[in-house]
């Protein structure tokens, strides 16, 4: 697997990477705090790698300029303001590599879009503005959301993040200011213990660094943003670990004619592992158990699907399942039919502050379950990254808690699967999405 180095003046890739990981689109997600620029970067890498059209180009025109932001910021609102608001998706691609760009919000208020966004994405851009900090000083303080945004992506294991050092060209000595911020990213990485791939000077406006390299500028003599995304490997679905499957859609009247010979199919995307004709399956939550007798991918060809895939399973006998059960490896799971109880990092973004004894819904796949919270262990400080006891978590708080689940679900450690490791607390009143829930 391809690494970079985590060296201030420079960034050169290392290793081999291998062919399907650079074949696959890369997804990632600029994020940082307001107004780093982020809306402007993706507008500068879509004009640069001339993904825009000329009609869309003249739709974004300011005053006779153009108004890079403009091309990813299109709810009205966003216009009207001049902050992204919801995360908006675009897609490019360069002679070597296909990407989905997410332009997350910087604003605390919208922090939740953020998590969204990151909670599926192969690599982060976590973007600094040079000219909002006191660049000059080799003791520099970090934006609290530049901080905050930091560590969410790596709590939410986004496998690769980037420091982009923005609009060093509006400072009067980018040299200065890169070696000062950079040495800040670095130390406040490896304190947080943030594996970062590379830090990159920017001007998002002008173009520096962006997609062609400008060597030299600012004592940097790496490869460009551009360049450092197309060489990072996309997320490998999860094939390792035992299989895990959420139903999303039963096909209940299947013809004796078909080849699932009338029995019903469920179809749905193999969370983990694989899944082929023989497997012992057990149903979450009644726990009854069935062989597979067929499985389907998206033509309704017989095959084995792996991880990632969509599929449709056919069991060898009349089970009771519905949307929202799981069939898991019957071998896979200790125990067999999953944990009620959890502890769990959380990422808090309700208004409303997170208290023991609040019943919260807790989604898993398709799957909904009521959640109560039994104790909150501590929170983290964002700026000294301690560890302190709590008993809240305010809005855009980040802490671990215990929960209580009214019926078990599959669960693995984030730090082991993304998929099983991670549920979703909805407020069960407003149905607001309330925090990202981690498990231990």
């Amino acid at each position: 697997m391809r690494t970079i180095d985590l060296i201030a003046g420079s960034a050169q890739p290392t290793g081999a990477t291998g062919q399907n990981d650079l074949r696959s689109a890369l997804k990632f997600i600029t994020c940082g705090s307001v107004d780093d620029g982020k809306s402007t970067l993706i507008g500068r890498l879509l004009v640069d790698s001339r993904a825009v059209l000329q009609d869309h180009l003249a739709g974004v025109q300011r005053g006779g300029e153009t108004d890079l932001a403009l091309l990813t910021d299109g709810l009205s609102a966003e216009r009207e303001q001049g902050i992204t608001i919801d995360v908006a998706y675009r897609y490019f691609a360069t002679e070597s590599r296909k990407f989905i760009i997410g332009d997350a919000p910087g604003h605390e208020q919208y922090t939740r879009n953020m998590v969204t966004a990151a909670s599926s994405a192969d690599a982060a851009v976590v973007l600094v503005d040079a000219t909002k900090l006191d660049w000059k000083s080799a003791s520099l303080e970090l934006l609290p959301q530049t901080r905050r945004h930091s560590l969410l992506v790596n709590l939410l294991r986004v496998p690769s993040i980037v420091f982009a050092v923005n609009k060093l060209d509006a400072v009067q000595d980018p040299t200065l200011a890169f070696k000062n911020i950079s040495a800040a990213l670095t130390a406040f990485a490896q304190a947080a213990k943030i594996p970062v791939k590379a830090v990159v000077p920017i001007s998002a406006l002008i173009g520096y660094n962006v997609v062609d390299a400008r060597p030299g500028w600012c004592g940097y003599e790496g490869l460009s943003l551009l360049q450092l995304l197309e060489h990072l490997p996309a997320t490998p679905a999860e094939t390792t670990e035992a299989f895990a499957f959420p139903v999303q859609w039963v096909e209940k009247f299947s013809t004796s004619s078909d080849t699932t010979q009338g029995r019903r199919v469920f179809w749905g995307r193999v969370a983990t592992g694989g899944v082929q004709p023989g497997q012992t399956v057990t149903v979450l939550p009644s726990g009854q158990t069935a062989v597979v007798a067929q499985v389907l991918d998206h033509t309704r060809q017989t095959k084995s699907i792996q991880a990632g895939h969509g599929a449709g399973i056919v069991l060898d006998r009349e089970v009771d399942v519905s949307r929202g059960d799981w069939l898991l490896a019957t071998d896979g799971f200790e125990p067999p039919l999953g944990t009620r109880q959890i502890a769990a990092t959380v990422a808090w973004m309700d208004d409303e502050p997170l208290v023991p004894g609040r019943l919260y819904w807790a989604l898993q796949g398709h799957r909904w379950v009521k959640a109560k919270i039994k104790r909150i262990v501590n929170q983290v400080d964002i700026n000294t990254l301690a560890s302190h006891e709590a008993t809240q978590l305010e809005a855009n708080a980040i802490g671990v808690v215990e929960l209580a689940l009214l019926e078990p679900i599959a669960a693995l450690p984030y730090t082991q699967s993304r998929v099983l490791g991670s549920l979703v607390l909805v407020d069960t009143a407003s149905h607001k999405t309330s925090g990202a829930a981690l498990v231990l």
